[in-house]
């Protein structure tokens, strides 16, 4: 019989230091920079965002994630044959941070690594799981998306540095008899590349270049909202659905305004939109598993809801996946 494979059991985890708009204000205050809450909401629709503290890496963070959805699937580290992390801000250059993980689970053994897209990483990485579920591969992956972005901010731009925060998401994805997921869509395009990137690398055991993040917001803003439309639709057609079949759309959660609009276009109504960005910012990879963890949790997503997923990240990366969950 084909094997398909299906969401059991969702995690996500914010390290516990909250950081206001107001808090955020008081700082870069102490640095001559402007900024208030009203103009970060009205612009990005973000109150909060989570800081972790020194030390505390995006292993650390994944593990608590992954903690979460392991319970709610029922299983155990144990039972894991595929660890996949979705992550910018990897613990160390190498080895991946899916090892480190795999590692503080107290498992070996089984394929553990990273795929990094940026904010898209986490629709890429639950493709490539599928896939290998698909193939046999794999029975039982962990698939997390986790980020400290706090990590590479510029706290003297206030237009990039507002909109960022650490945290962690992750679901279990198991091989099934019944669909899950249904399609999936990914692409590239590496002429963008300035427009969201972090231009810094290690050589000789110094850092070349900017090791902090650099964000052209409204070519990003352009961007985004045409191509998550478009991926969106060539992923229902594979899918043989139309957007009257989505119940809920979990996008990334960067902007509010990237949300409403994708939404917009798309003909989804606004309490069909999960949104978490006001509560978490910009935590890339980690948005969308946050996200949907907080909607499964909540009651709004419920099991045989029909969900789209869908990221844009630097690359310029993007893409989506349709699922039942």
């Amino acid at each position: 019989m084909t094997s398909y494979s299906r969401i059991t059991g969702t995690g996500s985890y914010l390290p516990p230091r909250r950081v206001t708009n107001d808090d955020l204000a008081k700082q870069l205050a102490s640095h001559g920079i402007e900024t208030s809450d009203q103009w970060i909401i009205e612009r990005t629709g973000i109150r909060a965002r989570h800081f972790a503290d020194p030390g505390v890496n995006s292993s650390d963070l994944g593990l608590q994630a992954a903690h979460k959805a392991l319970e709610a699937a029922g299983r155990t580290a144990a039972d894991l044959d595929l660890i996949i992390v979705a992550t910018s801000t990897p613990d160390m250059v190498f080895p991946s941070s899916a090892a480190i993980l795999q590692n503080k689970l107290g498992i070996a053994g089984c394929a553990a690594f990273d795929v990094q897209a940026v904010c898209s990483g986490f629709v890429y990485a639950l493709t490539v799981a599928d896939a290998l579920i698909r193939t046999g591969t794999a029975k039982c992956a962990l698939v997390v998306g986790a980020e400290v972005f706090s990590r590479i901010l510029d706290f003297n731009d206030r237009t990039t540095c507002v909109l960022f925060g650490d945290g962690a998401g992750a679901v279990v994805l198991e091989a099934s008899e019944e669909p899950g997921i249904l399609a999936s869509d990914l692409h590239a395009d590496g002429k963008h590349v300035g427009i969201l990137c972090v231009p810094g690398h290690v050589s000789g055991g110094e850092v070349l270049g900017k090791p902090l993040l650099h964000m052209d917001g409204q070519a990003v803003f352009k961007l985004a909202v045409r191509v998550l439309e478009e991926s969106a639709r060539t992923t229902l057609a594979k899918a043989g659905k139309t957007e009257a079949d989505i119940d809920w759309l979990i996008p990334h959660q960067a902007n509010i305004r990237i949300m409403d609009g994708t939404a917009k276009k798309l003909k989804l109504s606004r309490d069909k939109l999960i949104v978490t960005v006001h509560e978490h910012g910009n935590t890339s990879a980690a948005s969308i598993p946050l996200a949907l963890d907080d909607a499964v949790r909540s009651g709004k997503v419920k099991k045989g809801d029909t969900c789209m997923l869908e990221g844009v990240g630097g690359g310029f990366t993007w893409g989506s996946v349709l699922l039942n969950f």
